[in-house]
């Protein structure tokens, strides 16, 4: 657990329970809609779907924006040798912060929450780019 990689696995496998968590919601709502995914041809048309279905395929989304900077520092940090202690905190704490930050948006989408869970998330990662440079 103290290596820079296993939060790095952890993120990959919530990414992977919120990928299932959008398809077991998503499909049984396109056929209760009476959508066609073969005659789609832009994703406003999914619009039609309940809105606790889209904020979970919109979690998904976000799941590979902002941790696409959390990956690089992480891999950079283990090939570096700066995957230390505080950076494996701080990277704990980012994925503990995208896990909060995916149940609040898929279950309440309370966007104050969201925000305040988003912006430690951010400092988290912060923080290793800091810890990164100052070991240059």
């Amino acid at each position: 657990m103290d290596s820079i990689l296993t939060p790095v696995l952890a993120l990959v496998c919530w990414s992977l329970v919120m990928w299932l968590w959008m398809y077991f919601t998503r499909i049984p709502a396109m056929r209760r809609a009476g959508l066609d995914p073969a005659r789609m041809k832009e994703k406003s048309e999914m619009d039609v779907l309940p809105l606790e279905v889209r904020r979970v395929a919109d979690n998904y989304n976000h799941l590979h924006e902002q941790p696409v900077v959390f990956y690089a520092l992480a891999f950079y940090s283990h090939a570096a040798g700066t995957g230390d202690g505080i950076v494996v905190t701080l990277a704990w704490a980012y994925v503990a912060l995208r896990i909060a930050h995916s149940l609040v948006q898929a279950l309440w989408n309370f966007v104050p929450v969201r925000f305040v869970l988003f912006a430690l998330s951010g400092f988290c990662l912060v923080g290793i780019t800091l810890r990164n440079l100052l070991a240059l």
